[in-house]
């Protein structure tokens, strides 16, 4: 945000129907902000021309605003960014359309650009109407593959402005047939380690079982490498917060995500938290599993 001295610190969110911008709205609820959805933009001027709010603001705008355009909005924009009472910044939500497609299916909702139409219609529009919006924005955040709690994590991370002196600390582990997890910040590759899957009996377990996790570290380079993966990462966690770092996100890959991936992040997690650091733990595959 621009530097300023006092006045409104506001975040604009916006982007395509079902991209996730009520999350966003909660998660911005949850950081202290004052959280307002669908505020007519002819009155976003007069509730910024009172004293300033003791909290920053996050407004929510889409196309269901009552007088919503993109040229309106972009005007907006423009006129927030050079006021000299207000700290502005734009947040734009993107999604990839079959991903929106396949969301408006699951809730069976009617895209409010096509009422009586299919809604692939109404995202195309949608999306092309908004495209000089998305140019303008400061963070893009697209959340095609990202669960609810995802957002909420990426929310946090760019916005939280008051978390440099409580580093979060989230470890991530996943399969690299699926790829690697959008927003990580460093990737472990655990594939050169014993795969409990080669096992019949634990194949059907996964990295969280005591026989899987004692299966991969009975390994003899296990010892060596997690006790350099712990030096490495305790070394960096300090300067990483000295460098006013809010959220570090760090992902652990296996072939199929379910056994070594796991088993390590979970081994982690807990010399983490033994250090006095505040670690949260996310599972892909097998969050995808039981979903």
């Amino acid at each position: 945000m621009k530097a300023t001295q006092w006045g409104h610190r506001v975040v604009l969110v916006t982007g395509p129907s079902g991209a996730g911008r009520s999350t966003a709205i909660h998660s911005f609820e949850d950081l202290g902000y004052e959280a307002i959805d669908n505020l007519p933009l002819s009155l976003i001027p007069r509730l910024l021309e009172g004293a300033p709010l003791p909290r920053p603001i996050a407004l929510g705008i889409d196309v269901r605003n009552r007088d919503f355009s993109a040229s309106a909005l972009i005007e907006l924009i423009d006129r927030l960014a050079v006021s000299a009472d207000v700290e502005s910044e734009v947040l734009y939500l993107d999604c990839m359309p079959d991903e929106l497609v396949r969301r408006y299916s699951q809730t069976r909702r009617r895209h409010p650009l096509a009422p009586v139409e299919p809604a692939t219609d109404g995202i195309d529009r949608e999306i092309d109407l908004l495209a000089p919006i998305k140019v303008r924005a400061d963070v893009v955040i697209d959340t095609s593959e990202m669960s609810p709690h995802d957002l909420r994590n990426e929310i946090d991370r760019w916005f939280d402005k008051g978390a440099a002196a409580r580093l979060v600390i989230s470890l991530h582990s996943f399969s690299y047939k699926r790829g690697v997890p959008r927003g990580v910040d460093m990737v472990f590759d655990t594939r050169f380690l014993r795969n409990p899957h080669w096992d019949a009996d634990l194949r059907p377990l996964d990295g969280r079982d005591p026989r899987v996790a004692a299966y991969v570290a009975a390994d003899e380079r296990f010892d060596s490498y997690f006790k350099t993966l712990c030096d490495l990462i305790l070394l960096m966690l300090p300067a990483q917060v000295e460098e006013g770092k809010s959220h570090l996100s760090i992902g652990f890959g296996c072939t199929g995500g379910q056994h070594r991936s796991v088993a390590v992040a979970e081994k982690l997690a807990k010399v983490l938290a033994d250090a006095g650091w505040q670690v949260s733990k996310r599972h892909r595959e097998l969050e995808r599993r039981a979903a």
